[in-house]
């Protein structure tokens, strides 16, 4: 997207000679398509082009055209897709390589701000050339062939076409040349040399490297705004404000009425002296724009208890920012502002990276329902979504929408990004009192990939809550045994083969977990904590069994626990840093080491194989890790399932699959 809107484009630029008013003049252009000059029939320049100005002197005609493109939009979108109009000059220009005379057109597609504000047209391989040349009647001439076509292969051919080659749409993909002279039979990257060569030999063009990119203006006619510390003199004009003078501070009691910037209204601001040569002189009242701070604040981290100067050596250090999380909509501007900036910083000294940012996570947008009714003056009124009855049909999708105020119907315009103007976002505020905030973080993680889009859900904002309380009360009906297990010395080697199952499958959870937590798969880190409660929930009570097992069960939970609370911390702090404190696992969950898992709780002794007959899964046994082909065979014929499904039936194949399935093939 950066280097879409740099628009970096490597071509030739080049000039059609002409005379005015017994002056010789050039009429420069700019092409990447130097391949297609001989295709040539009329140039275009845009409305505010000197040409078109010397042009309209003599033809109101086309002065009125000017004007109302005065007030049409330069966007790209919606000049490609406008209607393409035009009024011609009355100028002529020469090609430099045929001498031909080529009419001038004044054109609102040509932008004045890209290139030269005028264009070579090419009708024959331009799409918007020749959707003018068909509108205004002017030629055609195709220069380009693709390579597949007979007779063009090289310069000594024939060309099967005419100057006047009729064709259905723009041809405008690179090829081979034909009438073009000197260069027929060349491929597109060898005239575009052999064009360029002979434009410079005549001093009329070369090749040159084009930026789309203009400068950035960074002033506003605004109050808020960092002040841009210049004062306008008339002797000695626009004078720096010395550094012993900085900062300069803005007034704090400005109040905007709407009527223009107020810095304009306040003499106490304005009216200072020239520090160059001490007479009355005038502070500049435009202020930067937000962006400029916005691009180097996070400089202001390394080192913001530092007043004499922007950053000092410890950026060296912090610098480059290791992880930025925006939004799309920064992915050109502010990202685009922030890198100029910072090269600025590291040619000036300032700072030493190249590049302020290592990584970039743009996270999605959320989504929710539109809900919307025409006014009576024929305008579009939004209504949120604690103003509607929402009516389902059987299937629960939206049957019928009305108004709480009025019971009249509203549209439903179906599902869109979340907005003010829209009026469908969720006030958290109320979100927070009825549910808390951790149940609004749990369910933005657990709901959608970071980078993906967001769908709204009230119903999965309920299931946060609900996941959130059985974490409460899970620890709350084990109080006694977790803290039980904190003070007991971990030991698993006599633990039973149900505490050890339990064990793995949370250190599995934990070691996927941070996995994924390393890739931003911050959703999959949400749902492993629902399944390490699930884990937890299903350990096996002890309490009136053997010392052993009740040993076992206390350790497993007061660990577990512990894991739990850890990995949720980041996306429920206020619960998990609660519970850690009323369970005794410390005072401050942030500073617990992160949880990790453990090589010896994913060492299995047992495994489980699934069982199939015929292809088709029928049992599932746990057998030894170490079990030998006559254990396991054993194991799997003596299974309940296994036995009712065989029915006396003759074996004919007995697969085992180590470590994964067994597969019985029956005679």
């Amino acid at each position: 997207m950066q280097a879409n809107w740099i628009g970096k484009s490597y071509g030739v630029r080049f000039a059609f000679p002409y005379t005015l008013d017994g002056k010789a003049e050039k009429l420069w252009v700019f092409t990447t398509r130097a391949d297609t000059i001989m295709g040539v029939t009329y140039c275009a320049v845009a409305p505010e082009h000197p040409l078109a100005a010397h042009a309209v002197r003599n033809n109101p005609e086309l002065a009125r055209f000017i004007e109302a493109c005065k007030h049409t939009s330069v966007m790209e979108a919606d000049l490609a897709t406008m209607e393409k109009k035009g009024l011609p000059t009355g100028v002529n220009v020469t090609h430099p390589l045929t001498g031909e005379q080529v009419p001038v057109w004044v054109a609102n597609y040509v932008l004045m701000s890209y290139g030269e504000g005028a264009v070579m047209a090419v009708p024959a391989h331009d799409e918007r050339d020749f959707v003018f040349a068909l509108q205004h009647g002017l030629p055609i001439k195709q220069v380009i062939v693709s390579g597949e076509e007979s007779g063009v292969r090289n310069k000594d051919s024939t060309s099967l076409l005419t100057p006047n080659a009729s064709l259905s749409e723009a041809m405008v993909e690179l090829g081979i040349l034909v009438n073009s002279g000197k260069y027929d039979g060349m491929t597109s990257a060898q005239s575009i040399d052999a064009i360029a060569a002979d434009l410079k030999d005549q001093g009329l063009g070369d090749k040159q490297v084009q930026w789309r990119l203009r400068d950035w203006g960074i002033s506003r006619q605004r109050y808020w705004g960092c002040p841009i510390p210049i004062i306008h003199c008339e002797d000695c004009g626009a004078v720096p404000v010395p550094d012993a003078q900085l900062p300069v501070v803005l007034p704090e009691d400005c109040v905007p009425d709407g009527s223009g910037n107020p810095l304009n209204k306040r003499p106490d601001f304005i009216n200072c002296q020239c520090p160059a040569c001490g007479r009355a002189a005038r502070r500049e009242t435009d202020t930067m724009d937000t962006f400029v701070d916005s691009s180097w604040y996070y400089l202001r981290y390394c080192c913001n208890d530092n007043q004499q100067a922007m950053v000092d050596e410890r950026a060296g250090y912090w610098m480059p920012v290791d992880q930025y999380i925006g939004g799309i909509e920064h992915a050109i501007l502010h990202l685009l502002y922030s890198r100029f900036w910072n090269k600025v910083m590291r040619d000036l000294g300032l700072v030493q990276c190249a590049e302020p940012f290592a990584n970039l996570l743009t996270q999605g947008m959320v989504l929710n329902h539109i809900f919307s009714r025409k006014s009576e003056k024929g305008g579009i009124v939004y209504y949120a979504p604690e103003e509607i009855e929402l009516y389902h049909d059987a299937n629960g999708r939206i049957d019928r929408v009305t108004a709480k105020a009025d019971g009249r119907p509203v549209d439903y315009a179906g599902i869109g990004t979340m907005s003010k103007s829209k009026r469908n976002g969720v006030d958290p505020q109320a979100l927070i009192e009825k549910y808390g905030a951790d149940t609004a973080r749990f369910f933005m993680m657990f709901a959608s990939p970071p980078e993906q889009t967001l769908e709204w859900s009230d119903s999965g904002v309920e299931g946060a809550y609900r996941f959130l309380r059985r974490v409460w009360n899970f620890a709350a009906e084990n109080e006694q045994p977790i803290k039980d297990g904190m003070r007991l010395k971990p030991d698993w080697s006599g633990a039973a083969p149900a505490v050890k199952t339990v064990r793995f499958e949370v250190h599995s959870l934990i070691k996927q977990a941070n996995h994924d937590l390393e890739k931003f798969q911050f959703n999959t880190v949400a749902s492993a904590c629902m399944k390490i409660l699930n884990t937890l929930e299903g350990i096996p009570a002890a309490e009136s069994g053997p010392a052993a097992d009740k040993h076992n069960r206390h350790l497993l939970l007061g660990e577990g626990i512990s894991l739990l609370l850890r990995l949720l911390s980041p996306i429920a702090p206020h619960i998990a840093t609660c519970l850690w404190r009323e369970l005794g696992y410390g005072d401050d969950i942030l500073k617990a080491p992160w949880p990790a898992s453990e090589a010896a709780a994913l060492q299995q002794q047992e495994t489980k194989l699934v069982v199939q007959i015929n292809g088709k899964k029928r049992a599932e046994v746990i057998v030894s890790k170490d079990a030998n082909e006559a254990a396991i065979k054993t194991a799997v014929l003596a299974n309940a399932d296994i036995q009712r499904n065989l029915n006396g039936k003759d074996i004919k194949k007995f697969i085992i699959v180590p470590g994964r399935l067994v597969n019985i093939v029956l005679a």
